[in-house]
């Protein structure tokens, strides 16, 4: 995820190369990350924090107070915007010390070709312009939506984990066309291109789904015989506990750090 926030700032303008520092624990993906942007490789988390304005933190939960001691004498004064799940600013606060400004955010793996669905929210002492920074940061890898932070657990439930949700709809579609008789390949295409327009007709029309679903249904044809299909083995009721799932598991992580577990 932070290759991808890097390589969005660098590709929209956002920022230049030569002023973004990268650190990570591997030194194979910090060269290569340095490599292929022409930005900054840094040592160690210190070096990176330094000399920026802006950090952003992209490390697992159980990362973070180790990441944050690091470089915690370099960090006073700036902003740091976290993407690491279930968090709270409240915590992220405790760890990086009152003068720091937070932003928590949740992006997901989109991110990578330019399309995540992102949430943010703001902590205390984070300004109008900081905000407008986060808004830089994640419009420049897709859609970037202010919110309450108490909502981002459910965030991350729906959009945070949503890819995966989809990446397996997609995989059992093509596997429907294959038993059904298409050659992999063809029905791979198929199950990808149909999710992507299906999608675009809900963000174009500004349709319910509902109405966009019924307007496909003709009473006693194909699509509805599917759709009893899916009723029956309770999907919608599926996908939306996944959704609660994962926001609860969000709260958990984030009570885990709250208690230094």
């Amino acid at each position: 995820m932070a290759g991808a926030l890097v390589r969005g700032l660098v590709h929209a303008g956002v920022c230049a190369a030569k002023d973004i520092a990268v650190s990570d624990a591997s030194d194979l993906a910090r060269s290569r990350l340095a490599s292929q942007l022409e930005v900054s490789a840094a040592d160690s988390n210190a070096g990176a924090v330094e000399g920026a304005d802006v950090v952003l933190l992209c490390v697992k939960p159980g990362d973070v107070a180790k990441a944050l001691e690091e470089c915690a004498a370099a960090l006073d004064g700036k902003l740091l915007v976290s993407i690491v799940a279930g968090l709270s600013i409240q915590r992220l606060q405790t760890l990086a010390g009152d003068g720091v400004r937070i932003i928590r955010a949740m992006p997901n793996a989109a991110a990578q070709v330019g399309k995540s669905a992102t949430a943010y929210a703001g902590g205390g002492g984070v300004t109008e312009d900081d905000l407008g920074c986060a808004a830089e940061i994640f419009g420049a890898v897709g859609l970037a939506f202010p919110i309450a932070e108490h909502l981002l657990d459910a965030i991350t439930g729906l959009s945070g984990s949503g890819p995966a949700y989809v990446y397996l709809m997609i995989e059992a579609l093509s596997d429907g066309g294959v038993a059904a008789g298409l050659p992999r390949p063809l029905a791979a295409q198929l199950a990808v291109q149909t999710m992507i327009g299906a999608a675009a007709m809900v963000a174009e029309t500004k349709e319910h789904p509902a109405v966009l679903r019924e307007a496909v249904t003709s009473p006693g044809g194909t699509t509805a015989v599917a759709l009893g299909v899916l009723e029956a083995a309770a999907m919608r009721s599926a996908l939306s506990e996944a959704v609660q799932a994962a926001a609860e598991r969000s709260r958990e992580l984030g009570e885990l750090g709250e208690l230094g577990e």
